[in-house]
């Protein structure tokens, strides 16, 4: 995950040849406001230089649709679908706290335990203020744990990568510095993808299970997520269906893209279909309609804030029918958006292969949300 997370205003310019691939697609034709979704998505990428887009519709409960734009690289010929896998990039962290709060279920972990009481490859480093407040696997879910590193910008795909432990040290060949207390534990807000490294050898330790494993276990093969994966970095026989990130003015990223050991934290590959799946179940669970993964009451938890807008795992806003839950992603070459109601069951998974991809959510949501008639907050 790179450390740049603000989303711009969209803008309409014009590209001919993909918006009249959209307009001419035979599944879209027929679908008056898929038709206009494909028209300003289309618009935006030529826009804003973004190679290649791919999005997923949920209405009343049920993905509505789901296609792909654009292309995989800028410089090639084949086309994004709606099964192109994409980075998630911070994104993996809500699907890894659904893996860790599978575990507090079925009473593996506990959310209100001294994390270094749990950890046995290694602690965090303990000063004055840990001692008294000590760190808790509720602060690493809600980002209230007060810990460094805000984000990740992941390692070339010829350049020495660390191991988990080297970066939790920052220790070469890592790039980043040692993942350490910075606040008092439960204060106040403070995003840290290291918090969510700290989680990923938690996740280790307990379950002595590799973290791609694990996550396939816990929660992708149970939500059917059957093109997502943790591997890092993607196994050859999935690289042809992967998008390639792409810098500002649509330059490729040497090889493709970067790879991130920091998996809990930014390794999810994934499409929207399957980011879709996901919030689906959580919201069928926060109603009581029957989610596969976690109870009812578990998934509340994850929907109520800790600090500020964050609770397990998700950003939160809004009450009742206008409850809403989010995630966005930024890593090096990709920048995506997952946004769910949970009681009208609608939302939308939008992942894009550029930098410059989150120039296009503010516009494509406040679009889709006028044309399915989301909940709108109370001023």
């Amino acid at each position: 995950m790179s450390r740049r997370h603000r989303f711009v205003v969209l803008g309409f310019g014009c590209c001919l040849q993909v918006i009249a691939a959209v307009a001419w697609h035979p599944a879209i034709a027929g679908d008056a406001r898929r038709q206009q979704i494909g028209h300003a998505i289309a618009a935006a990428m030529e826009e804003h230089g973004v190679p290649g887009a791919s999005l997923a519709i949920v209405n009343h409960g049920n993905i509505d649709w789901a296609e792909g734009y654009g292309r995989l690289a800028a410089t090639g010929d084949d086309m994004v679908t709606s099964e192109t896998l994409f980075q998630a990039a911070s994104i993996s962290k809500p699907v890894t706290a659904a893996g860790a709060l599978s575990l507090v279920e079925v009473g593996k972990l506990d959310l209100d335990a001294k994390v270094n009481d749990l950890l046995k490859s290694w602690k965090i480093p303990d000063n004055a203020t840990t001692k008294e407040h000590p760190i808790k696997l509720r602060h690493l879910l809600s980002h209230t744990a007060g810990l460094t590193v805000h984000g990740f910008p992941g390692y070339a795909q010829d350049a020495s990568r660390p191991s988990l432990l080297e970066i939790l040290d920052g220790k070469e060949p890592a790039n980043t510095r040692a993942i350490q207390p910075h606040l008092k534990p439960g204060y106040r807000f403070l995003y840290s993808g290291g918090g969510y490294c700290v989680l990923q050898q938690l996740l280790l330790d307990t379950t002595e299970s590799p973290f791609p494993q694990f996550m396939q276990t816990r929660v992708l093969a149970p939500l059917g997520m059957s093109h997502s994966t943790y591997e890092q970095p993607l196994p050859q026989t999935r690289a042809g269906q992967s998008a390639k990130g792409h810098r500002e003015k649509k330059a490729v990223i040497l090889g493709g893209c970067n790879v991130y050991p920091e998996m809990a934290a930014a390794g999810l590959w994934t499409t929207p279909g399957d980011l879709a799946t996901f919030a689906i179940d959580l919201s069928k669970s926060f109603t009581g309609k029957g989610g596969k993964l976690l109870s009812q009451n578990t998934v509340r938890q994850m929907l109520t804030a800790e600090k500020g807008t964050y609770g397990l795992g998700l950003a939160v806003r809004g009450e009742g029918e206008a409850l809403a839950f989010s995630h966005g992603g930024a890593n090096e070459g990709y920048r995506c958006l997952m946004i769910a109601y949970p009681a009208t069951g609608q939302g939308l998974a939008i992942m894009t292969n550029s930098d410059t991809g989150g120039a296009m959510f503010n516009d494509v949501v406040k679009l889709v949300g006028e044309l399915y008639q989301w909940p709108k907050s109370k001023p």
